[in-house]
């Protein structure tokens, strides 16, 4: 254990990755309670964003075999999203990189804002599309131009880029759903992949925090999805928004 990480610290780390894999496997955004709690076991903003980008990769491509006969429905038509996915994420890590801690932090209390907002605002955006919008003439390069825009967002940062890349897939055209949250679990662990690697690469992970959320991640992962039906989601999300707007009030008027 690193000298770094005592053993409550780890204690608590291991059940907010275990909250954090139970509640995401329901209604998704495990980086509202992950992210939060490595800042507050004194990692700096940036070293936290890149080890919660490796503690949650396991939980992320679990999530892929459950999905085994969507993703063969969708054929050849998953390669260009996981091209785009792995370029936008490796960019989005890159530019974090580059761009370096300070400004990181600066930019942190409104991604945090834009991140809750839409995660929020999902559901809605996914019924009205359903509801009202139809795929049009050239819609396959608008689609492939806001999934490389998505997946640099990704990269740099990711909270909530679950619910945001869903919205897209349906406003796009993939009104199955169950297809659109397929495509979106195997985009995201693509790009979470390309976008660990640059941070492993500038060591900017914290291996023993990462190594201990993704165990409990992955446990609640696993307890949250034998238990999804049984869960409720409204009230799960609730929690996810409560989460965000939190740690966006905290970034905003007390600082990370």
């Amino acid at each position: 254990m690193s000298p770094d990480l005592s053993f409550a610290g780890a204690a608590a780390l291991f059940a907010m990755g275990l909250l954090a894999g139970a509640v995401s496997a329901v209604a998704g955004g495990a980086s509202f309670f992950t992210f939060p709690v490595l800042i507050l076991s004194g990692l700096p903003p940036l070293a936290a964003n890149a080890t919660n980008f490796i503690a949650l990769i396991p939980s992320n491509i679990a999530a892929l075999p459950a999905y085994r006969t969507e993703l063969r429905q969708i054929g050849r038509g998953l390669w260009a999203p996981l091209v785009l996915g792995a370029l936008g994420g490796t960019a989005g890590a890159v530019l974090l990189t580059v761009m370096g801690a300070g400004a990181f932090e600066t930019a942190v209390p409104w991604l945090l804002m834009s991140a809750t907002a839409l995660f929020a605002l999902a559901p809605s955006m996914r019924r009205l599309a359903l509801r009202f919008l139809k795929p049009r003439p050239g819609g396959r390069w608008i689609a492939a131009a806001g999934l490389f825009l998505m997946s640099i967002y990704g990269g740099y940062f990711g909270a909530g880029l679950g619910q945001i890349v869903l919205a897209a897939l349906v406003l796009v055209g993939y009104g199955d759903f169950l297809q659109a949250n397929a495509l979106k679990n195997a985009v995201i662990g693509t790009l979470s992949l390309a976008a660990a690697g640059v941070y492993v690469l500038g060591g900017a992970v914290s291996w023993p925090h990462a190594a201990v959320i993704a165990a409990g991640a992955s446990l609640g992962g696993y307890l949250g999805g034998t238990a999804s039906r049984s869960l409720p989601q409204g009230l799960l999300r609730a929690a996810v928004i409560a989460m965000g707007a939190a740690m966006t009030l905290r970034a905003f008027w007390g600082g990370l």
